[in-house]
């Protein structure tokens, strides 16, 4: 069995020919399956442009993308699109909270999406990671009833309703103060000490400081970290 749950063989990706550098360059990584990365590096490094190949929401121009035993770099659109959605728990620093549907609704979303979870049991569920986070008297506000850091662990929580084994977090702590992101920290370290892979890019010192391992990219490319 691969013990690797994220692997990248010679992966380039350019948004536009004309582009004096990919986002990135001939980049070749691997990571372990558990733990917590932060993928580290200065603005327009390719930390995103990183995360999105691995959750599949973009496609590399060149080289393979692996995540466990599956490599989605090959996958047509269609089944990419199930993969994703039972195999991934995506986090954005924006949140991405459905506006009309309570804290509850928003969890239970992706359940729908997938089918993943029997829909008997989607509510209950809901519920329950909820109150993993602190939030159970909130099941039934809607995202604008609750504060930056309250949203943000709803938003943890939708990530985790479909038991995805890899959780992929794009500066989830970027529009929250400091009591709030490390509080969010808290819960992505514990999801990670829990055996799910949470890989996170970020700006933070501090949040980079608080995982198992960091990766640092430059001009798309790997810079400190391991190598496959």
């Amino acid at each position: 069995m691969d013990l690797n749950m994220l692997s990248l063989t010679a992966v380039t990706r350019r948004y536009r020919a004309e582009d004096a550098r990919p986002a990135l360059d001939d980049l070749t990584l691997s990571l372990p399956a558990g733990g917590f990365t932060a993928v580290t590096g200065p603005s327009g490094s390719g930390k995103s442009t990183l995360l999105h190949l691995a959750g599949g929401l973009d496609r590399a121009d060149r080289g393979e993308v692996k995540v466990g035993e599956t490599v989605i770099s090959a996958m047509p659109e269609a089944e990419l699109a199930r993969w994703r959605g039972r195999s991934v728990g995506l986090v954005f620093q924006a949140h991405l909270l459905l506006p009309t549907l309570t804290a509850a609704e928003n969890v239970i979303a992706p359940m729908e999406f997938t089918g993943a979870v029997p829909r008997a049991d989607r509510g209950q569920k809901a519920l329950d990671l909820l109150a993993q986070f602190g939030l159970a008297e909130q099941a039934d506000r809607l995202p604008s009833q609750l504060s930056g850091g309250q949203q943000q662990r709803v938003a943890i929580a939708r990530a985790l309703a479909c038991d995805a084994p890899l959780i992929l977090a794009d500066e989830p702590t970027g529009n929250l103060d400091s009591a709030s992101a490390a509080t969010v920290i808290a819960e992505l370290k514990r999801i990670a000490g829990a055996g799910r892979t949470v890989i996170m890019v970020t700006h933070d010192p501090v949040a980079a400081a608080a995982t198992d391992r960091q990766l640092r990219l430059q001009d798309g490319r790997l810079t400190e970290g391991a190598k496959a």
